[in-house]
C-alpha cells in the first residue's frame, strides 16, 4: 500500500506542472476487479446463509416456555387521559405497520437464498407472521373510545367475541378498559368474566360489627322526615322488631287468583338473616325515593351492599333485594360511577349468566339503567326485563307485557304448570324440562325480535294482610293504573307494537290503563300501538269469590282490590263498556280463556273462581280450557294446545310483516 502512494505522488505532481496524459483503464482491467469483488460478496453471502441455517437447524427455541413466561408477567395500566389514548394508539399502530413491512422484507430475502442455493425453504419460514393478537387487542380497545357510536358498539361486541385471548390479556383489558365499554360487555351474551375486575377489597370491620347492625346504621341515617308513610312503615319495621316476632308474623290463609300466601317459616331460620331482609326490604323502599340515593351512597351503602352480597351467596333472595335496590340506584346517572368502582359490574355480570330467570332479570335491569349508551328507555322498580337480557343486534320489533293478577308475581305467575313424572317416565329416563317463566323460556325463543317485559306490584287479599297499613287506601285500579303508566312510559313502551298479557284481576289492570291512557295526550301512541290483549280467566263482570270475602270481612278485612271485583259493580261495567268501545275504534284483537275445572281454596272447599259468563268480555274468542284459575296461565308443556293458541294469537295479532 506504501508503494502505490510513492507511485501517486509523482504522478500528482506531473499533472500540477503541466498538462498530463489522461490514462483510461482497460477494460480487461475491470473485468478482472468486477469479477473478484463479485466473488468476494457472493462468497461471503453463501457464507452467511450457510451459517444462519447450520445454527437453526443446531438450536431448538422452546417456545410454549418463552409463551408460559410472557403469560406469568401480566401488565398493570394505569388509567390515562384522551389524548395520551390517542397518541398511544397512534404509536401502536405505527410500531405494528413497521414490524409487518421488516418482515416481509425478511421474508423476501429468505425466499430469495434459498433459490439461489437451491434449498427448499421451511413453510414456518414463509408464513410466520407478526402475531396480530397484540396489536388488535389494543386497536380494539381504542375504538372503544371512538366517539363514532356504530364504532364504539361495534368493538365492545368484537372484543367479547374474540376467544383467542390469553389470559394475561384478559387481565390487561379489564385494567385498560372504562366503565362505559364495561357495562357494554357485562351486557354482552356469554361473554368471558375475565374482562372484568374484581369487586375492591372492603374494609376491615371489628370481629364484634355485625351486618344487621350496619344495615341499621344506614337505615337510621336516611332521612327520615317528609317520606313516603310506607317508607316510614318498613324503616321503623326494620329497626324495631327482632327475628322471632317477624317470624311469628308470618302466616298464611286461602289465595286467590295468584301463587298463595307463604306459611309461617321455622323458627329455627338464623336471626341474623331474618333481620338482614327485612332491612334490605326498608332499603329497597328508600331506593324508590330520588333524593334518598344519593343518601345511601354517600353513607358508604355500595360497600355495605357489597359485604352483605359475598357473605350471603346462599340466599338469592336476598341477593335479589340487593340488586334490586342496585338497578333503583342505576336510575340516577349520577351514581353510576360510584356503582362501576364498587365493583358492581363484574357482580352483575355474572349475575345475568345465571340459569336462574329471576335472578337474571334482576342483574338485566340493573345493567340496562346502567348502560346509557345502548339504552334510552329506564326500568323502574316493577317493571323486568324477560327477554332480551344483554345487547342484540336483532332488531326489537314489538312489546309483549305480562301482567299477574290478585297476589300474583311477575315470574312466578307464568311458570310452567307443575308435573311430576311418573315411575314409568323416570326409570325409563325422562327428564323433565321444567321452566321458571314461559315468556322468557319459550316465547322468546319462538319470537326473539319482540322485547318481553313483566311488571310487578304489591296486591294482597285483605287489609289484614298488607305489608303496608298505608297502602289500604290507595290500591284501587286508578291508582295502579296511574303509578304503571308512568312506569311503562320511562320503559318506552307505546313506541312500538304492544301486546298485553293478563290474569285475572290483571286484566281489569290492562283495561283501566288504556282507557286512562286514551285522555292523556302523551300516553296516545300506546293506544295506538296496541296490536291485542289476551285474557287469562279474568273477571270482566266479577267474581262470587269477592262477595265471599266480603261476608267474612270481620276475620279478612277485605283489601280495595277485591271490593272491586264484586259481581256487577257498576265499576266494572262502566268499565268494559269503554274498552269495548276502545278496542272497536282501534280494531285491535281480543282472545280470552275461561276455566272449567275448581280452584283448591282449602282442605276442604273447591270453587269455581272466574266462571265462563264472567270471562266472556263479549268481543273476541272465549276459548275454554280444563284447567282451574291458577293453572289457566301456566301451560304445561311446549306442544300443549294453551301455549300454542297463545302464540299463534301473538304472531297473528304483530302480523307476518313485524314479526319478520
Amino acid at each position: 500500500m506504501s508503494v502505490a502512494a510513492l507511485r501517486f505522488i509523482p504522478c500528482r505532481r506531473l499533472c500540477t506542472a503541466a498538462p498530463g496524459v489522461k490514462k483510461v483503464i482497460p477494460w480487461k482491467d475491470l473485468w478482472k476487479i468486477a469479477k473478484v469483488t463479485g466473488a468476494i460478496i457472493m462468497g461471503g453471502c453463501v457464507f452467511i446463509t450457510y451459517e444462519v441455517i447450520t445454527l437453526d437447524q443446531a438450536v431448538t427455541i422452546d417456545t410454549q416456555a418463552i409463551l408460559q413466561e410472557k403469560q406469568k408477567s401480566y401488565i398493570y395500566l394505569t388509567p390515562v387521559t384522551k389524548k395520551e389514548h390517542e397518541t398511544l394508539g397512534t404509536s401502536m399502530c405505527l410500531t405494528y405497520k413497521a414490524r409487518k413491512e421488516l418482515h416481509k422484507a425478511a421474508r423476501k430475502f429468505i425466499e430469495f437464498s434459498s433459490r439461489v442455493l437451491h434449498h427448499p425453504l421451511d413453510e414456518r419460514l414463509s408464513h410466520l407472521d407478526a402475531d396480530p393478537h397484540e396489536c388488535s387487542l389494543w386497536l380494539l380497545l381504542k375504538k372503544t373510545q371512538s366517539t363514532i357510536w356504530t364504532e364504539r358498539l361495534q368493538a365492545v361486541q368484537d372484543l367479547a367475541h374474540n376467544h383467542h385471548w390469553q389470559d394475561y390479556q384478559y387481565r390487561t383489558a379489564a385494567q385498560a378498559i372504562d366503565h362505559r365499554t364495561a357495562i357494554g360487555l357485562a351486557r354482552t351474551p356469554q361473554v368471558d368474566l375475565r374482562f372484568f375486575l374484581p369487586p375492591p377489597a372492603l374494609p376491615e370491620v371489628e370481629d364484634e360489627f355485625l351486618i344487621e347492625d350496619g344495615l341499621r346504621q344506614l337505615l337510621a341515617s336516611l332521612p327520615q322526615s317528609e317520606v313516603d308513610q310506607c317508607v316510614q312503615y318498613f324503616t321503623s319495621l326494620a329497626l324495631r322488631e327482632s327475628s322471632q316476632s317477624l317470624a311469628s308474623q308470618r302466616g298464611g290463609l286461602w289465595c286467590f287468583g295468584g301463587n298463595g300466601l307463604p306459611y309461617a317459616q321455622s323458627l329455627t331460620t338464623i336471626p341474623s338473616e331474618k333481620v338482614e331482609s327485612f332491612c334490605l326490604q326498608a332499603l329497597v323502599q328508600h331506593s324508590k325515593v330520588l333524593s334518598h340515593c344519593d343518601h345511601i351512597v354517600a353513607n358508604g351503602g355500595l360497600q355495605l351492599l357489597q359485604r352483605v352480597y359475598q357473605l350471603r351467596r346462599d340466599s338469592q333472595k336476598i341477593q335479589r333485594n340487593i340488586v334490586r335496590i342496585i338497578g333503583n340506584l342505576a336510575l340516577n346517572e349520577n351514581l353510576h360511577t360510584a356503582i362501576v368502582q364498587s365493583g358492581w359490574v363484574s357482580v352483575l355480570a355474572e349475575m345475568v349468566q345465571s340459569p336462574h330467570i329471576m335472578q337474571a332479570s334482576h342483574a338485566a335491569r340493573a345493567l340496562a339503567n346502567l348502560d346509557r349508551d345502548a339504552e334510552v328507555q329506564k326500568y323502574q322498580d316493577g317493571v323486568y326485563i324477560l327477554h332480551p337480557h344483554c345487547r342484540t343486534n336483532q332488531p326489537i320489533k314489538a312489546d309483549v307485557l305480562f301482567v299477574h293478577g290478585l297476589l300474583g308475581a311477575a315470574f312466578k305467575t307464568w311458570r310452567q304448570k307443575d308435573c311430576d313424572l311418573t315411575e314409568d317416565e323416570k326409570s325409563a329416563g325422562v327428564q323433565e324440562d321444567y321452566t321458571e317463566c314461559w315468556p322468557k323460556s319459550w316465547l322468546a325463543s319462538d319470537c326473539p325480535n319482540l322485547r318481553i317485559l313483566s311488571v310487578e306490584y304489591d296486591t294482597h287479599l285483605s287489609d289484614w294482610r298488607a305489608k303496608c297499613p298505608a297502602e289500604n287506601q290507595r290500591k284501587s285500579l286508578a291508582y295502579r293504573s296511574g303509578e304503571l303508566l308512568k312506569k311503562l312510559k320511562a320503559a318506552g313502551v307505546g313506541d312500538r307494537p304492544v301486546i298485553w298479557v293478563a290474569h285475572s284481576m290483571g286484566g281489569l289492570l290492562v283495561k283501566k290503563m288504556l282507557l286512562d291512557a286514551t285522555k292523556d295526550p302523551e300516553l296516545s301512541p300506546l293506544v295506538k300501538n296496541t296490536k291485542g290483549v289476551l285474557f287469562y280467566s279474568v273477571p270482566h263482570y266479577g267474581t262470587f269469590m269477592a262477595e265471599y270475602s266480603v261476608n267474612v270481612r270481620y276475620l279478612l278485612f277485605p283489601s280495595i282490590e277485591v271490593k272491586e271485583l264484586c259481581r256487577d259493580s257498576p265499576a266494572l261495567r262502566d268499565l268494559n263498556e269503554n274498552f269495548i268501545s276502545i278496542a272497536k275504534d282501534q280494531e285491535f284483537k281480543v282472545l280470552s280463556f275461561a276455566e272449567t275445572q275448581p280452584t283448591s281454596i282449602g282442605p276442604m272447599i273447591k270453587l269455581l273462581v272466574v266462571p265462563g259468563q264472567s270471562a266472556d268480555l263479549g268481543i273476541g274468542d272465549l276459548i275454554e280450557v280444563n284447567v282451574d284459575h291458577l293453572n289457566i296461565c301456566k301451560p304445561e308443556k311446549k306442544d300443549t294446545f294453551l301455549y300454542k293458541r297463545s302464540l299463534q294469537f301473538i304472531q297473528d295479532a304483530l302480523g307476518e310483516q313485524i314479526l319478520c
